[in-house]
């Protein structure tokens, strides 16, 4: 019997019949419980968009503002939805919850009802009463949006690729339409402190021109952010595009930058946002050249804020002191102050002290005293100062003459434009032909009346035109300089080296514009120009304008030295000896012996090594050996890819032209009908022809 107790009745078994008389609790155990409607499945965590508008009462416009501002965006539910739900657009449960307690909501729902106000005064006619409530608009701010998505600064680096990008596209977009010119005016300054913040801290690293724009990176604080630039051309306005997303986009996007220059500027000393005057901006030719001199003139009096601030301490502490010594009588020597004093002087005694990176937790101790010593604190702050201001003055200076510190790559990239001056013909593009300049260390002059450099000026070393060929107003400039095509500051910058302008002078065929966001040796194909690029820097080419011949004038020089190698070994074959041909038949036949040798060497090693990989695939699982395929696909694929480019690499040389408009393959020709013509009137000197005759046909 075991455990049973004698006249209870047995339990029944968990398999029981479900007709059979079990209570309630064991048949919820044997055939589960009745799930409610909406309370599992797919219904459980997705909600449709209709459903979503009508649990928060709002219309599908500020649903859409929402979803944008929040960060919220449609999910597909795992699996497969039922057929009468597929096509929907779902979003997260917790999502719309997240919504639904937004105060963003509430701003619109408030503006929902002032704006039903203004329309019934509309209405009426009552204008006067309309644009009195048109001032007391409800306002929302989305500070709070910037802080929830982005705790870490960190966080906000790395999301700030499309922010810029959309920035600098709303700086070249017209004002017209939705787009008005307060967007434009604001996404100007705002792409202006960027560039200016990227050329003062040398941050830019990588640059290339495509079609649809120019694309920068820079290293900001080790994170790698990459925007695009617009060309500067007039943009066409597709009518097909919803300008309130992009709007929508822009306004969160704005507080986004703001929130992220705000912290850059901070840490370089600076006070953001900048102080341009509207007089500095309108005689200005461009927003960026603006800010650039504002940021130069705040770095400058920002070496001497921390002294100066210290200078007005003692001498609010000496003003204090003497009061206090005059109210109480003087009590031997010593300085009553107040407590407003003792705490600028322990203020200001911290601050110093973390300048000089000493302990600042040390006078904490003298809260509760009344006498304090003025001489050794600010001596040795005094001296920290000097000592910042030493390390300020030592960092790498700018165009403008100010100090920033820069790490180790960076000064590294500042010092590849050190000393040179660039002059921007009017015809060239500017705002990021002189960021490269400015962020690797060059000083920019344009063709401008706030240009701080002129033309005529004798210290620029290359200008930059971008014209077929050069004007004859440039005759009166001095000769010191060199005239480049804007390429090659784009080149200069992606290789890190000086390259030589012959390559880029002004009507010159330019090399291919390489992309410095692509891997050599990962793709497995190097281009031509790159290996060209190696060996300057490894100093293997002294000689570089003579470079265009490399490519494709080289297999011309091989055919020549080719045909003259074969004349000579048929001269030297007409004078050999039988008897030389006897040895020379011998040791040919032994070299080709051991040829054939080889040969056979090889393609035993080649037949082993494939019959041992056939048998090291038979032995692979079918899962081992389906994944081992797919990477021998793969790879087929990188070597196809890379034979595709060499060949097309050797198509291009081959019919790459060259001196006077004409191709290898036609100077080949050229030179074949030069020395049959040679031959011939020299076989017709000794009375001989080598003319073909028509052979005519008799007339029967």
């Amino acid at each position: 019997m075991g455990n049973r107790v004698k006249g209870r009745v047995k339990k029944k078994s968990i398999k029981a019949a479900s007709h059979s008389g079990m209570g309630s609790k064991r048949k919820l155990s044997r055939m589960g419980k009745k799930q409610k409607k909406d309370h599992s499945g797919i219904d459980a965590t997705f909600i449709g968009r209709s459903a979503c508008l009508r649990k928060l009462q709002i219309s599908l416009k500020d649903f859409r503002r929402l979803c944008i501002l929040k960060g919220i965006y449609p999910r597909e539910p795992r699996g497969r939805a039922p057929g009468n739900k597929k096509g929907q657009v779902y979003y997260h449960v917790k999502d719309v919850r997240a919504i639904a307690h937004e105060p963003v909501l509430y701003k619109f729902r408030e503006f929902s009802a002032f704006m039903k106000k203004v329309r019934r005064a509309a209405g009426r006619n009552e204008k006067d009463e309309a644009a009195r409530m048109d001032n007391y608009a409800p306002t929302y701010t989305l500070h709070h949006l910037v802080r929830e998505r982005y705790p870490r600064f960190v966080d906000a680096i790395s999301d700030v690729d499309d922010a810029l990008t959309l920035v600098y596209l709303f700086a070249a977009l017209p004002s017209e339409r939705r787009i008005k010119s307060r967007i434009t005016n604001k996404a100007k300054s705002l792409a202006a402190a960027w560039s200016a913040y990227c050329a003062t801290t040398s941050s830019v690293t990588k640059s290339f021109v495509s079609v649809k724009g120019v694309y920068f990176e820079a290293n900001v604080q080790g994170s790698a952010v990459r925007w695009v630039v617009p060309h500067a051309f007039t943009q066409n306005m597709p009518d097909d595009v919803d300008y309130r997303v992009m709007l929508t986009f822009f306004e969160f996007y704005e507080t986004l930058l703001g929130f992220v220059l705000y912290k850059l500027y901070n840490d370089i000393g600076v006070r953001y946002p900048l102080a341009v005057s509207s007089i500095e901006r309108n005689n200005a030719s461009s927003v960026l050249a603006a800010n650039l001199r504002a940021l130069s003139r705040e770095t400058r009096d920002s070496k001497s804020m921390v002294s100066n601030a210290v200078a007005e301490a003692i001498e609010a502490s000496k003003e204090e002191g003497t009061n206090a010594e005059e109210t109480e009588g003087g009590d031997g020597g010593k300085k009553k102050l107040s407590k407003k004093s003792k705490a600028l002087i322990k203020s200001v005694d911290v601050a110093l002290n973390k300048i000089a990176g000493e302990d600042s937790d040390d006078g904490d101790d003298s809260d509760d005293e009344d006498d304090v010593d003025l001489s050794s604190p600010l001596k040795a702050a005094l001296e920290s100062v000097s000592n910042a201001e030493d390390q300020i003055g030592g960092a790498v200076a700018d165009g403008d003459g100010s100090g920033t510190s820069l790490d180790e790559e960076a000064t590294k990239r500042r010092r590849l434009f050190a000393g040179l001056t660039f002059f921007i013909s009017r015809e060239v593009p500017r705002g990021y032909l002189e960021l490269v300049c400015l962020a690797f260390g060059g000083k920019v002059g344009w063709d401008d009346s706030d240009s701080p450099i002129a033309a005529s000026d004798p210290s620029i070393t290359h200008h930059i035109v971008d014209r077929p060929k050069l004007p004859s107003s440039f005759d009166a400039l001095p000769k010191s300089r060199e005239y480049v095509q804007p390429q090659w500051i784009f080149d200069c910058a992606n290789f890190h080296f000086l390259l030589p302008c012959s390559r880029y002078a002004i009507g010159a065929a330019l090399p291919p514009h390489l992309s410095p966001w692509v891997d050599d040796e990962e793709e497995g194909y190097k281009p031509a120009y790159a290996g060209e690029v190696e060996k300057l820097k490894n100093g293997e080419i002294l000689d570089v304008q003579t470079t265009e011949v490399v490519g494709g004038a080289a297999e011309s020089s091989a055919d020549e030295g080719a045909d003259a190698k074969e004349t000579k070994d048929e001269d030297r074959s007409a004078n050999d000896d039988t008897s030389d041909d006897d040895d020379d038949d011998v040791t040919d036949s032994e070299e080709e012996d051991d040829d054939v040798k080889a040969d056979k060497m090889k393609k035993r090693r080649r037949d082993e090594d494939a019959e041992t990989k056939e048998l090291a695939k038979m032995m692979m699982s079918k899962k081992a050996a389906r994944l081992y395929g797919r990477m021998q696909h793969g790879l087929e694929q990188k070597s196809k890819k890379i034979e595709d480019l060499q060949q097309r690499r050797k198509e291009l040389e081959y019919t790459k032209e060259k001196k006077d408009g004409k191709t290898i393959v036609k100077q080949k020709v050229e030179r074949l009908k030069k020395e049959r013509r040679d031959v011939e009137k020299d076989y017709a000197d000794t009375g001989g022809s080598m003319s073909k005759k028509k052979s005519r046909r008799s007339k029967n």
